[in-house]
């Protein structure tokens, strides 16, 4: 399992923008790569280095997916019939863990993977604990009733940090959210410019 969740900044770092718009990232005072070289003139990126960087980027964002993961989804995406690049972004926004995350039940992508594991959502009236199961359209996710008053819920719910997208839909007094369709690229609430395009051209060579 990734590591991530510990150094969630590093990625930020690594990629010089502010993945998920926090206002804590370091990126918003040093906008380029840690290390002692860092600050150095980048060098200008292969087209091979542009699409790993795409690739590297749309995985951080969806936190502790491994490279292994990350290849499945691309390959699911690419068997389905139409784009695959949308296809791929609609197979990312499908996780339990990216929907409870734009519900607005927890603050960030790591922790969301967090709350599902320790078993405090349930799909349609039953407990799910794995952060990649994939959604479907109607379903209902909802908080636990004894996780509810949480105080990592209640925090991230007056959050002002970010918007619920329009294909979720939430009661924040039942503390539940319905996932109205599968989302377009155009339609995901990304903080960066995310080009899944590239991935596919990546996994493609």
């Amino acid at each position: 399992m990734s590591k991530r969740h510990s150094q969630k900044y590093k990625i930020d770092r690594r990629m010089g923008e502010n993945l998920w718009g926090r206002p804590k990232s370091p990126v918003n005072i040093r906008d380029y790569p840690p290390g002692q070289h860092g600050q150095g003139r980048r060098s200008k990126l292969s087209d091979f280095g542009i699409q790993l960087r795409a690739k590297q980027k749309l995985k951080g964002y969806y936190g502790n997916i491994t490279e292994k993961q990350f290849k499945r989804i691309y390959n699911d995406a690419d068997r389905m019939k139409g784009d695959t690049s949308e296809n791929l972004i609609g197979m990312l926004e499908r996780r339990l863990d990216a929907i409870v995350y734009r519900a607005k039940f927890v603050q960030t992508v790591f922790a969301s993977r967090q709350f599902v594991n320790h078993g405090h959502v349930m799909v349609n009236g039953q407990r799910v604990n794995i952060p990649s199961y994939r959604c479907k359209v109607g379903d209902v996710i909802e908080i636990r009733e004894k996780s509810r008053d949480n105080g990592t819920v209640v925090d991230a719910q007056q959050s002002a940090e970010r918007d619920i997208p329009e294909y979720i839909e939430v009661d924040e007094k039942k503390k539940s959210a319905k996932f109205l369709r599968v989302p377009e690229l155009a339609e995901v609430p990304y903080p960066v410019h995310m080009e899944p395009n590239l991935v596919v051209e990546f996994y493609s060579r």
